[in-house]
This record gives C-alpha cells, sequence and structure tokens, in this order.
C-alpha cells in the first residue's frame, strides 16, 4: 500500500491495477443534487475513488459531480455494479458508461449472486474484453460463491466488496479470498452509523483521540481492505477522510476484532435482501 494520504493511498489488485483504498459510497443517496454535492465535496476532500451501481440510480449525478469537480477522469476511480436482475452484463455496462458520460469504469461488479454465483461472469468478462471495464468483480458473494465464479472464470474477480467490520469480521470470507487473490472491499464500514455508539469502539476512539468514524475506517484500512463510507453531510465526508495520520495498536485491533459477531463466518451476508 502506497504511503500518500487519502485518495493517493493505494492497493494494487490481482490484474495489476490500483484501487484508492479509501472511497465514497452513494447507497441510498438520490439522484440529483444530493448525490452530486457529495461526489464534489469528496473529491474536494482528497477521494479518487466513487462508488455506485445501476440499482442505486444516480450514476448520471456521480457522472455530473465528476465533470464539476474538474478533476481529470483518469484521476478518478469509478466503480459500478451490474443488477443481475437484468440479463447482460456487457450491455447493462455500456449503458451505465453512457450514464456516467465516461468511455470506460475501472472497477465492475456483479452486485449480488442472483441466478447463481457463475450465471453472469461471461457477460463481465465480456466487458471487460470490450474495454468497458478495467478490472472485474463480485459483491456479496460469499466464500462458497466466490469459489464456484472462479472455478469457472478465464478472466478472474479480483474484488469481492461486502459488509465488513469489527461487528462482521469475515475471517473464513478473507481466507478464501486470499486463496485467490481477491481484495475486500467493505461497505457499511459504520453499520449504517449504528456501531458508533458502541462502548469498545468510543473506548478505543477516546483512547487515540479520534471519532469513532475515524477509529472504524481505520480498522478496515489496517486489515487492508478497501474502505467505502456513505455520507452526504459535507463535514463528515472530510472527517472520513483524516484516517492516514494515525494507526491503531495491536492491543486496539484485537479489542476491535473481538466485537465479531459472525464467528467468523465465510458468508457475505447474514440475511439475503433481493
Amino acid at each position: 500500500m502506497a504511503a500518500d494520504p487519502v485518495g493517493t493511498t493505494t492497493h494494487q489488485l490481482a490484474d495489476g491495477n490500483r484501487i484508492p483504498a479509501l472511497g465514497l459510497g452513494v447507497w441510498q443517496v438520490p439522484n440529483g443534487p444530493a448525490t452530486v454535492d457529495a461526489v464534489l465535496w469528496a473529491l474536494e476532500s482528497g477521494y479518487r475513488h466513487i462508488d455506485t451501481a445501476q440499482a442505486y440510480g444516480n450514476e448520471e449525478s456521480v457522472g455530473e459531480g465528476i465533470r464539476q469537480s474538474g478533476v481529470p477522469r483518469e484521476q478518478v476511480f469509478i466503480t459500478t455494479k451490474f443488477q443481475p436482475s437484468r440479463r447482460d452484463p456487457a450491455a447493462e455496462a455500456e449503458r451505465s458508461l453512457k450514464r456516467l458520460g465516461v468511455d470506460y469504469v475501472d472497477l465492475y461488479l456483479v452486485h449480488w449472486p442472483r441466478g447463481g454465483p457463475p450465471w453472469a461472469w461471461p457477460g463481465m468478462e465480456q466487458a471487460h474484453q470490450l474495454g468497458y471495464a478495467r478490472s472485474i468483480g463480485v459483491s456479496n458473494f460469499g466464500a462458497t460463491e466466490l469459489r464456484r465464479v472462479v472455478a469457472t472464470a478465464t478472466v478472474a474477480p479480483v474484488v469481492d466488496q461486502v459488509y465488513l467490520s469489527p461487528f462482521a469480521y469475515r475471517r473464513g470470507l478473507l481466507e478464501e479470498g486470499r486463496n485467490h487473490n481477491v481484495a475486500f472491499e467493505a461497505y457499511s464500514p459504520l453499520g449504517t452509523g449504528r456501531h458508533l455508539s458502541d462502548q469498545t469502539v468510543r473506548r478505543v476512539a477516546s483512547r487515540v483521540g479520534r471519532t469513532p468514524a475515524q477509529v472504524l475506517l481505520r480498522w478496515a484500512l489496517q486489515h487492508h481492505f478497501i474502505v467505502l463510507p456513505k455520507s452526504t453531510h459535507r463535514e463528515r465526508i472530510e472527517e472520513n477522510a483524516q484516517v492516514f495520520d494515525f494507526v491503531l495498536s495491536p492491543g486496539d485491533m484485537a479489542e476491535l476484532d473481538g466485537l465479531d459477531r459472525t464467528g467468523g463466518t465465510g458468508a457475505a451476508l447474514e440475511r439475503r435482501w433481493w
């Protein structure tokens, strides 16, 4: 991992492409000014990674925010996700590019394993071959599902984006990913705000002189996850970027690791939502 902060702290993926370790997620942010502003504020704060999806319905505004920012396209890592209730990943990727107003995305993920883990993968490989996506991967795939995709892939997935936090420290899934050189992205790293009031998180935050949100994000970074906090508030977007100038001790990390409620599961989710 590179040593510079915010947008220039990156991980190298198995295909050789680099991904910024911190990104802005825009799940549940409506298309329009709220998404445009969030993207603008993130890019002004130094973020260089924006994560959207076809299912979010806000790709147009993500693209508009990037354009308004003045940051060159090649400096912004853009992720979108194939909605597997649709039929053709490559055709849907082309539609995403038009909505975003770009020639390619940096990462294209299967959003969830509906219809069986491998079914969408040939279309994902086609999107990659056509140049619509520089890297391809999956989201919400557990260990068994990830293994099934890898077994049939010509171009292997390089990322699995799942819900990860100290409360969902999926050791079994992480081990499976390591076996296949798959990097992990942590969405909802703050538990959609639920984890900010946990007493252990607050105790660690007090000890290191940081906010609970910064502690949770730093935990993810020190486990070598790419982390995707979501916010529509400028001050929180800026606060979430201030996580590269401190380190949690081994004791802090162990204390947070102990919050896991999954039993070290290999599953990506405790309950399916599709």
